[in-house]
């Protein structure tokens, strides 16, 4: 109930009157039934505006922290993650990675849509980098239709490093499902699963435009503050809380 009180009272119609979001492909999500959204990720405000453009509930996972607080401060931060449609990481498995998916997993089953970024962590400069094969596992194991999905804009909403930027129209761009049926069994095959998010990651960059760039996002971080270290220059900013399964 308070997630949909959110979308269609509280903080979907502000994000709708103040930065009137557009949407194209939507009739690429199908009405019912399980399926994963794919998306890039310029910035923390993109699980706000991908979902405030359809009509079903999306469901990110979130750290586990954000639900574990306690008095009056961790009810209300564990009221709103809740209710904003992010479920914890279920620390069930071996370890991060595996309890996103095991959260993931319970989504899906429950025929509901999965959002997911591959990237695994927000660009800091506004390219799209490799993304994490967690993503094909996922499609292959549940036998789901992944949604290519990118968001343009939000990174000018809240740039990376900074609470908020300037107001600008976002675009949430849906391309039509994949489907990896094909591969069905082969989940175990890590080269089946690189090929895999490598043609997600495509047509993520076609639809987005961005320019991309075969490394993972968080090592050209780290390579980057690695020069600015060494140069004396400011580093990349810090990463806030993330909204990701890899």
């Amino acid at each position: 109930m308070f997630y949909w009180l959110l979308k269609w009272v509280l903080i979907g119609p502000l994000l709708k009157t103040i930065f009137r979001p557009r949407a194209e492909g939507v009739e690429h999500v199908p009405e019912a039934g399980p399926a994963i959204l794919a998306s890039n990720h310029l910035s923390y405000a993109d699980w706000l505006f991908l979902p405030v453009t359809l009509q079903r509930r999306v469901t990110f996972v979130a750290k586990a922290e954000y639900f574990t607080g306690t008095g009056p401060k961790g009810w209300l931060k564990r009221s709103f993650f809740s209710g904003s449609g992010q479920v914890p990481i279920d620390r069930s498995g071996a370890g991060a990675a595996e309890g996103a998916m095991l959260s993931a997993k319970k989504v899906l089953d429950a025929g509901d849509l999965f959002g997911i970024y591959p990237e695994g962590t927000r660009s800091h400069d506004g390219k799209l980098y490799r993304g994490k094969t967690g993503v094909a596992r996922l499609a292959l194991e549940m036998k789901v239709p992944v949604i290519p999905v990118a968001v343009v804009g939000t990174d000018v909403v809240a740039p990376p490093g900074k609470k908020f930027g300037s107001i600008t129209s976002p675009l949430v761009r849906f391309g039509k499902p994949l489907d990896f049926s094909r591969y069905e069994g082969m989940e175990g095959d890590r080269y089946i699963l690189r090929s895999i998010t490598d043609e997600i990651m495509y047509e993520i960059m076609r639809l987005s435009g961005q320019e991309y760039v075969d490394v993972y996002a968080s090592r050209a971080k780290a390579l980057e503050r690695e020069a600015a270290r060494k140069s004396g220059k400011n580093p990349p900013p810090a990463e806030g809380p993330e909204l990701k399964a890899s």
